[in-house]
């Protein structure tokens, strides 16, 4: 799997490991590396069948597998001692870890994720996967950005996002790897076992979010037992795009708050 390293690489540099929604690639993070890697080390990586980690996800693979994955390659180079943000599907990779205890995960840091899936995103869903068989991936990637993101940001982006497209449909992956992470995010339903997650968690949520209700997230911070939780009133559901600058604070924030307190205790 494709890994990399970006930002502090002294000892004394917090490590914060970064996990992309369904697209799965390292790139979805850009707009945090420059502000967030003057403070840590930044781990990114591109999810097992997607991007630079090629490979042919099985029958059955679900968000389990994932955080195994991601886990082994933690390992693989040396990463023991990190706090985890993850966005969507990667946020339930980041929970999937906690309730398994992955060793030196400190943190969690959740961003427009959930328990389980709401009918509005299954729903959602259900209206991709329909423009995936029947327009193929072109429409599926056209249409992407209207669940992303928020109408004002797209009208005022709207070169880079027609730019973009073009680069998602070249690399476009294999339509039977995309729907088993469709799958994997729509089945995930830990329930009770939420509750025995004890790593202190941020969960970030917008309420103008069009795939995942913000909701979910308060839903979540009532199974968690360490949780608080951030909303906004714009951003959509890929906030850490749209407002960058907001959320590398609040993130910054929430780690500066963990480490004084793990600090204190200790």
């Amino acid at each position: 799997m494709h890994i990399e390293f970006h930002g502090r690489q002294d000892a004394t540099a917090p490590t914060l490991v970064f996990s992309s929604g369904l697209g799965g690639a390292a790139h979805f993070w850009s707009p945090q590396l420059a502000t967030l890697g003057d403070h840590y080390r930044l781990v990114l990586y591109d999810q097992s069948g997607t991007g630079r980690s090629p490979a042919t996800l099985p029958e059955g693979y679900g968000i389990d597998c994932m955080a195994d994955e991601l886990c082994e390659l933690l390992a693989e180079h040396g990463v023991d001692d990190y706090h985890f943000v993850g966005h969507a599907l990667g946020g339930l990779v980041g929970l999937a870890m906690a309730m398994r205890r992955a060793p030196g995960l400190r943190s969690l840091t959740l961003m427009n994720a959930w328990a389980s899936a709401s009918p509005h995103t299954a729903r959602c869903f259900s209206v991709r996967k329909q423009l995936l068989a029947g327009a193929g991936p072109a429409a599926y990637v056209e249409a992407q950005a209207l669940f992303l993101y928020p109408p004002t940001w797209i009208a005022d982006h709207i070169q880079q996002l027609q730019a973009e497209d073009l680069k998602h449909v070249a690399g476009f992956p294999p339509v039977e790897n995309l729907l088993r992470r469709i799958n994997a995010l729509l089945t995930f339903d830990p329930g009770e076992a939420l509750r025995g997650i004890a790593q202190p968690t941020l969960l970030i949520a917008n309420r103008d979010d069009m795939l995942v209700p913000w909701t979910c997230s308060e839903e979540l911070k009532q199974l968690l037992p360490d949780a608080r939780l951030k909303t906004f009133d714009y951003g959509g559901h890929a906030s850490s795009v749209t407002c960058a600058e907001i959320i590398n604070q609040t993130v910054c924030d929430f780690i500066a708050d963990v480490t004084q307190t793990a600090q204190a205790k200790a």
